[in-house]
């Protein structure tokens, strides 16, 4: 079927069934918000939009689409021919997805969803707001699913265990934190439905979703017993034996609907905005709700010590590689044969080279000029563009390795850059410089130092549409939360959260003209603590990435000295930690790359 007819199938299910508008999100029955397994790509399937962020919106007379600053020009070319409107969110005239939910439900109506993929906190909201209409919801069918006759199967990879000499504490030890926690907060059960907190609890990876080492899997523990709701077949003996001595139990994935049903008049501990909607209607009346954000989050956000160290370690490991893949670039690209897919082969090549190796941290964005306007570009055999020895090649990537993961964007200079992409690099660099060296309170929100990176492009009137930082997972999701670093207030869905010692957060400012250019320039960063005094603890950013910037691409009049020093300064140290890990030609080649830029 074509997408058009995609969406008169649906029409006439809705018809059938008396719905109104139909919701479809982007998420998976954990509520996760970017990568999912194909299994749960309804939005995109319907749609014809690949991007990782998004919703569709359909009714008899309109089907919309809406997504996020970093997708609009993907989405302008994918959608074309289609009858699916882009709505461009945040954008002026464009409605909240909620507010048009809402608006487009007649009176005694039905807005429908699928449950297992809507948050409870959402479910509520839209109950509130459509009881002045009378409507209802219709949550109980999966429209998408009824005619995606061959949708992917649920992934059912196995899992591993992730050794104590990589995580710092054992599935023990963790278990015991979270437990002390729900003490605290007077919790009989808690329920965890992250796909990453799973993870974590048990010092397990998997591999059900690309380049996101995590399975798809529940947990519940109580006072005395854990429970670990999974596919069985995905749990081999030697994890099962493991798990036992820990004192889990392996239930079914589908089982953990059956044990809620059992709980009765008890204080159950669970983030309604990752507790999809369906399995809140199993839980019996009878219970309490503790309904915020659970303990583990912020334990995985807050890196142990043997963490901090094994992530340092694999960020020298992956700044060689880009050392050696800069270095690609820049003596091949005259060849003339160059192109977006054969520079991001190259690159997964240098990487699964380095020791440890698991996998990329997530499709790497390989986007010449044009191309790098689009954030969340990928490159394919199908579709890319040759790489010209003129302009930029803007390339985002990362890689997951047993003792950490990366994110690093560089954008590269492939021959002569007009004065305007120089003036354009410059400003991104002196944003990006700004927030590396910002020395901030204790209780400071990513949304309080926001300003810092995007200050030097609101100057000359340019945005970007899109946060300025995100948390990284310990070999985990490269997107990892609470925390980040971006404009506004925060919402009950993504509340500010204050930066803390321990944590990883990226640092990547950058513009986007589209059919133009991109720049980005992206760092991890680990919050360090400084001096602490009568004003309070003191917080700082320590650099974790170290890889050239591109000297060709710098405009010094737009830096000022103290800036200049500060990137000299970034280059002595990029020499100096990387030395060890480069052959002879690669490090000279890196010192001639780095060396110094002083004022004429």
């Amino acid at each position: 079927m074509t997408v058009n007819e995609r969406i008169a199938a649906i029409r006439g299910l809705m018809a059938d069934k008396n719905i109104d508008v139909y919701y479809i999100p982007n998420e998976d029955d954990h509520l996760s918000e970017e990568y999912t397994a194909d299994h749960f790509k309804c939005k995109s399937f319907v749609s014809g939009f690949s991007g990782e962020s998004g919703c569709v919106v359909i009714t008899q007379d309109f089907c919309g689409l809406w997504t996020d600053g970093r997708y609009f020009t993907q989405a302008e070319n994918e959608l074309a021919g289609s009858d699916v409107e882009l709505m461009r969110m945040g954008q002026e005239g464009v409605p909240a997805v909620m507010d048009f939910l809402i608006e487009k439900t007649p009176e005694n109506g039905t807005l429908g969803f699928d449950g297992t993929v809507v948050s409870t906190a959402k479910s509520f909201e839209l109950l509130r707001r459509l009881k002045p209409k009378q409507a209802k919801l219709h949550v109980g069918d999966d429209l998408t699913g009824m005619i995606w006759t061959d949708r992917p199967a649920m992934p059912g990879q196995p899992v591993y265990i992730l050794e104590e000499q990589y995580t710092g504490a054992s599935a023990a030890e963790r278990i015991a934190m979270v437990r002390e926690k729900m003490q605290e907060k007077g919790a009989d059960v808690l329920i965890i439905t992250r796909l990453e907190d799973p993870c974590w609890l048990f010092n397990l990876r998997g591999n059900d979703i690309e380049c996101t080492p995590v399975a798809y899997a529940f947990a519940m523990l109580d006072g005395e017993k854990v429970y670990y709701y999974i596919d069985p077949a995905q749990v081999d003996e030697t994890v099962c034996a493991y798990l036992e001595e820990n004192g889990v139990t392996v239930r079914g994935y589908d089982d953990l609907a059956e044990d809620l049903a059992g709980l009765h008049d008890r204080n159950i501990w669970v983030n309604p905005q990752s507790f999809n909607s369906r399995l809140y209607s199993c839980l019996a009346k009878d219970n309490r709700l503790i309904s915020e954000e659970g303990p583990i989050a912020l334990f995985r956000a807050v890196k142990n010590e043997t963490e901090i160290a094994n992530t340092k370690h694999a960020h020298l490991k992956d700044g060689a590689a880009i050392v050696r893949f800069i270095k690609y670039v820049k003596e091949h690209v005259n060849d003339g044969d160059m192109t977006e897919v054969s520079a991001q082969n190259e690159l997964y090549r240098l990487r699964a080279a380095q020791p440890d190796y698991i996998e990329p941290s997530f499709p790497t964005i390989s986007a010449y000029q044009a191309n790098g306007a689009m954030m969340h570009y990928t490159a394919t055999e199908e579709n890319h563009a040759k790489v010209e020895p003129r302009g930029f090649l803007l390339v985002d990537s990362g890689g997951t390795y047993k003792d950490g993961t990366t994110d690093i964007t560089r954008t590269i200079a492939v021959g002569p850059l007009t004065d305007e992409e120089k003036m354009l690099y410059t400003l991104v660099l002196k944003g990006h410089l700004n927030l590396i060296s910002a020395k901030f309170l204790k209780g400071t929100t990513g949304q309080n130092l926001d300003i810092l990176a995007r200050g030097p492009l609101w100057k000359i009137g340019i945005d970007y549409q899109c946060g300025t930082g995100h948390g990284v997972g310990h070999v985990m999701a490269v997107h990892e939360g609470p925390h980040s670093i971006r404009w506004g207030m925060g919402s009950p869905a993504r509340p500010a959260y204050p930066l803390a010692a321990g944590m990883v957060v990226t640092d990547e400012p950058g513009v986007y003209m589209p059919h133009k250019l991109g720049i980005r320039i992206e760092n991890e960063l680990l919050v360090t603590e400084a001096e602490k005094n009568f004003y309070g603890q003191f917080l700082q950013f320590e650099n974790l990435t170290y890889a050239p910037y591109e000297p060709q691409a710098i405009d010094l009049k737009y830096l000022t000295d103290a800036e200049i020093a500060q990137l000299n300064s970034y280059h002595e140290e990029v020499v100096r930690r990387l030395t060890p890990y480069l052959n002879e030609e690669e490090l000279a080649w890196l010192k001639k790359e780095t060396g110094k830029l002083e004022r004429i």
